[in-house]
């Protein structure tokens, strides 16, 4: 049975709040206020503590901050149910201006990676080096087969998902064990006390005892419409600070080197990890720590 308690070998960051688009949202702060900040943003139906590992080894040289984007964690759901990519961006771009963390080091995961990768491309000069894992969305092929719905189609889909979406109560975990079982069923290289603090973080109790993961069910349907690739092209040439991509050899993500995506990029390499998913940070934490370092 799941005792809860935080890890022995991790000492808490504090909790903070800042405000953007009239919501409240937490971020994390482990201290160390004199040292360079170094941000560290969490992907999707995923939360700020999923880096507490990470975090513990940086505090002593940065001062480390991880948000929960909106949505997730124990930050504010949108009223509305709508995630655009925009929103996220601005929620990020307030947190570096109200903290006056410019110029900042940025680590990112999957969706925390495209947030991070869009900021960076439209305020070069507020970055100092980006870690993107995974952080480019999906392939070209991927756009590709969606392009070939159309937009009616398309447009039709989204209302329909979000019709259901409201329909659809979240998930309930009789108990935290039950919840747990289901994080090591999404990601298999994760160890036990990973899975563990991940769980424990990423669920909250409901008034009826049962458990329910901390995101928004809404996250689950994704915008209609993003901006053009032309226009997200531009935006990623425009990056001037090093950019260090990293890939897990047995995900679904589409590595940028083989798809051709590096080329809008200027000043960014790749780096794959084999016997890794699209969490490498957890699957292979001690040479990602060491190649993290290093880039740093």
């Amino acid at each position: 049975m799941i005792e809860i308690h935080p890890s022995m070998t991790l000492h808490g960051p504090t909790s903070n709040s800042f405000i953007s688009q009239r919501l409240r949202l937490h971020y994390a702060d482990w201290g160390n206020s004199e040292a360079p900040p170094l941000l560290l943003l969490h992907g999707g139906r995923d939360h700020c503590r999923s880096w507490d590992w990470a975090a513990e080894q940086l505090r002593d040289d940065w001062h480390v901050i991880a948000p929960d984007l909106r949505g997730h964690g124990d930050s504010q759901w949108s009223p509305d149910g709508n995630y655009e990519m925009a929103s996220f961006v601005y929620d990020l771009a307030q947190l570096i201006h109200q903290l006056n963390l410019a110029p900042v080091t940025i680590v990112a995961h999957s969706m925390g990676g495209n947030i991070a990768i869009r900021y960076t491309g439209l305020y070069p000069e507020n970055v100092r080096k980006l870690v993107a894992i995974e952080g480019l969305g999906p392939s070209p092929t991927a756009q590709a087969e969606r392009d070939a719905v159309g937009i009616r189609k398309r447009f039709r889909q989204w209302i329909e998902d979000k019709r259901n979406a409201s329909g659809r109560l979240p998930k309930r975990y009789q108990t935290l064990d039950a919840a747990l079982d289901r994080m090591k069923a999404e990601n298999t290289y994760l160890t036990d006390e990973q899975a563990r603090h991940l769980t424990i973080h990423g669920a909250s109790r409901n008034e009826d005892g049962t458990w329910s993961w901390k995101f928004d069910n809404y996250l689950n349907v994704w915008a209609a419409f993003d901006m053009p690739r032309d226009d997200i092209h531009v935006i990623w040439n425009a990056i001037t600070c090093p950019v260090l991509m990293l890939y897990g050899a047995d995900s679904w993500a589409s590595n940028p080197e083989k798809d051709g995506r590096i080329a809008e990029f200027n000043t960014a390499r790749v780096v794959e990890y084999e016997n890794a998913g699209h969490w490498l940070h957890h699957d292979q934490f001690d040479r990602f720590m060491t190649e993290l370092k290093d880039f740093l």
